[in-house]
């Protein structure tokens, strides 16, 4: 099998440049409950330790605000240390970014697939398009790789993608 040798791919945009689609679609996907909460969903956390002791498996209770900081100052090294700082940091970057700032940053920070950084090398990548063209379903695709980015590709995600442009229309979008 050959390999293509590993290559970073990056350009941040403004908000304003990234398809609404593609921000709801992400915002449904990871952290429906962002315009809700202050950092931090209780109740998504909840729901994710009662399914955790029972054994099952369902998304982590983590918000776009703590896969931010996280993100940014962590990496993905576990510890309790980084969790207490996490948990110091998550407000401060609610009340000093506010939500569309903190969507902003999460969408250009996050990884997408091997090498590629931040949501325009994501559709340019992914889907040969830009981050402001992408369509509902490709935003859909996109999203639902986000848990898993190394291991996920848009084009297999049919199912979960439909799971999440359900999600968005429940959700007004």
């Amino acid at each position: 099998m050959h390999r293509r040798p590993y290559r970073k791919r990056y350009k941040f945009v403004p908000l304003s440049q990234i398809s609404p689609d593609l921000q709801h679609a992400v915002i449904a996907a990871e952290d429906a409950r962002f315009y809700q909460h202050h950092g931090f969903d209780w109740h998504a956390m909840e729901l994710a330790a009662d399914n955790d002791m029972e054994g099952g498996r369902i998304r982590g209770g983590s918000t776009l605000t703590q896969q931010l900081v996280k993100n940014l100052f962590f990496g993905t090294g576990r510890s309790v240390l980084r969790k207490g700082a996490e948990f110091t940091l998550v407000p401060v970057a609610e009340l000093v970014l506010g939500k569309q700032r903190i969507l902003e940053l999460y969408l250009n920070v996050v990884e997408w697939g091997p090498g590629i950084y931040g949501v325009e090398a994501a559709c340019r990548t992914w889907d040969g398009t830009t981050a402001r063209k992408v369509d509902r379903e490709e935003a859909a695709r996109l999203a639902a790789i986000l848990p898993a980015p190394l291991k996920r590709r848009p084009e297999r995600m049919n199912r979960y993608s439909g799971l999440i442009l359900e999600r968005m229309s429940q959700m007004g979008w």
